[in-house]
């Protein structure tokens, strides 16, 4: 039986230390949520790194949107974060008519080779999130976040019941997740689940709540 598995969104240490201690598996870690997320500087890496021994994914992601801002500066990231002691990472990337733009993943992917990581909700804004999982889970993540739907997992919850049963990569839901979606996912074989705004409960400028995850822990 797969064990079940709660990733939190990190922002800086003093949310790495909030969700180990309130029982997360797993950081996702980024900056900017005003932009959705963005690749975080080397610096706030290894101030996470140095306070937490829970698994870190990296956001690789800079600019709003979906489509690659500069591959080069991308990969440049990658290495240095690589060098700073990271060894997962979070990316995912749209060409200009929604289909997944394999060139731009592989070109990052280059530099991560032996790492593990996810495609992140990219999916869910591409013209078929569905007929994306192969190629996706063929570009090599072990991971597909997914809210199953661009309006978060409320309005995509048929699709995350059928990607649950797809192979080549473990789906981690998020994006709009509430407690109430907990069971019926649960029900359709998700294992993974991907929480930010639900454990802050101030919003994102307040402090990560260390009982709103442990709460969600307990949950899942």
């Amino acid at each position: 039986m797969v064990q079940t598995m709660l990733e939190v969104i990190a922002l800086h240490a003093a949310d790495a230390e909030a969700a180990q201690a309130g029982g997360a598996d797993r950081l996702e870690l980024t900056v900017d949520m005003a932009a959705d997320g963005l690749t975080p500087p080397v610096r706030v890496l290894r101030e996470v790194l140095g306070v937490t021994d829970l698994p870190v994914r990296v956001m690789l992601r800079d600019a709003p949107g979906f489509a690659p801002g500069d591959p080069d500066r991308l990969r440049r990231d990658a290495a240095a974060l690589r060098g700073a002691g990271a060894s997962e990472f979070v990316l995912g990337f749209l060409d200009g008519r929604r289909h997944v733009d394999v060139a731009a993943c592989e070109a990052v992917l280059a530099e991560l080779a032996g790492c593990a990581w996810t495609f992140h909700r990219a999916l869910d804004h591409s013209v078929d999130p569905e007929g994306a999982w192969d190629v996706v889970a063929g570009l090599g993540c072990d991971t597909v976040l997914a809210a199953g739907s661009p309006r978060g997992v409320a309005d995509g919850l048929p699709v995350l019941e059928r990607l649950a049963r797809r192979d080549g990569a473990r789906l981690l839901v998020g994006g709009g997740l509430k407690a109430e979606h907990v069971a019926p996912l649960k029900a359709a074989g998700v294992t993974a689940f991907h929480v930010g705004g639900a454990v802050r409960p101030g919003g994102w400028d307040a402090p990560l709540s260390a009982d709103a995850v442990r709460a969600w822990a307990n949950l899942v």
